[in-house]
């Protein structure tokens, strides 16, 4: 695709997160309300299927173009399973499955899950903390047969799921697999490892994602709230807090830049795509405790 088409792209998510997700959404979906209106606009749009090749109905997206779109979504905070549906499409498509419609998401995320492929076929195992596990129309895993891995598709329905949610609010539930009958079996072109550090790179482009919303949000604040007769960003405290914050905000960004470009390489170069995650880590942990700070530590009960 040419830089136009890539910019397309992330403009058309920018416009659907800007109109789609409010508050109220939000708020809704950490209460178990599906926002449908926000996921169908994804869909129609394509967005879904940016990783999907072209000649199989996909936008044939680059990893690059993904990867910001994904920074978007995290900006606007968007609570739906983009994230795990690009890329459960990206696995499906490097195994040659084609990818349905609707929510996906992927399995085992933990190195301690094991899904094992049986001789009559079906799949048997359990997978922990599966994100939007309830949500998910679809889920494409990594299983064992034998000392063969291979991916396979299954339908969600009907599996027993046991809900939890993260500390985002998000649905994370335990998926088990017992004598399930997949849809789709193909030998997987990645192993588990490698699989785990391309979610790295994907979860440390939402961290600079919504970093960078973090720190938009706090300059605003410190410039409309005003203490003792003057803005509070007037206060060399609060300047200096918003300077480590911003310090904060660029490292995460340059280690999911470096993510992003590891994960382009021909062979993923895993130990770049950890210390970026490690570093992104940090800058969140930082970065969440200044904003928090900066806002007078309002509604500490619940963030």
């Amino acid at each position: 695709m040419n830089d136009n088409a890539d910019n397309i792209i992330v403009d058309t998510a920018t416009r659907i997160f800007q109109d789609l997700c409010e508050p109220n959404t939000i708020n809704d979906a950490e209460q178990g309300v599906w926002p449908k209106a926000l996921w169908d606009a994804l869909e129609e749009s394509g967005l879904t299927l940016t990783w999907v090749p072209e000649e199989l109905g996909g936008a044939g997206a680059a990893l690059a173009d993904g990867f910001a779109v994904l920074r978007a979504a995290s900006r606007f905070a968007a609570p739906v399973p983009l994230a795990e549906t690009l890329m459960a499409g990206w696995l499906l498509t490097q195994a040659g499955i084609a990818v349905p419609g609707g929510p996906l998401t992927i399995a085992p995320v933990h190195a301690d899950g094991r899904i094992s492929l049986a001789s009559d076929g079906t799949l048997n195992g359990r997978a922990r903390r599966v994100p939007f596990g309830r949500n998910a129309g679809h889920i494409a895993l990594l299983a064992r047969r034998g000392a063969e891995i291979v991916v396979a598709l299954v339908a969600a329905w009907g599996l027993p799921i046991s809900q939890s949610t993260s500390l985002a609010g998000e649905p994370h539930d335990d998926v088990t697999f017992d004598r399930a009958i997949p849809e789709s079996i193909a030998p997987a072109a990645v192993d588990q490892d490698l699989l785990f550090s391309f979610g790295a790179a994907v979860r440390v482009q939402q961290i600079a994602g919504a970093l960078e919303k973090i720190l938009e949000q706090s300059v605003q604040y410190a410039l409309d709230r005003s203490q003792f007769g003057r803005p509070i960003a007037k206060f060399q405290a609060i300047q200096h807090n918003l300077a480590t914050l911003a310090g904060e905000v660029a490292a995460a960004s340059a280690a999911a830049d470096g993510a992003a470009e590891a994960c382009a390489l021909p062979t993923i170069t895993t130990a770049e795509i950890a210390i970026a995650k490690i570093r992104g880590g940090e800058a969140a942990g930082i970065g969440a405790a200044i904003a928090h700070q900066v806002h007078g530590a309002m509604g500490f009960t619940y963030e």
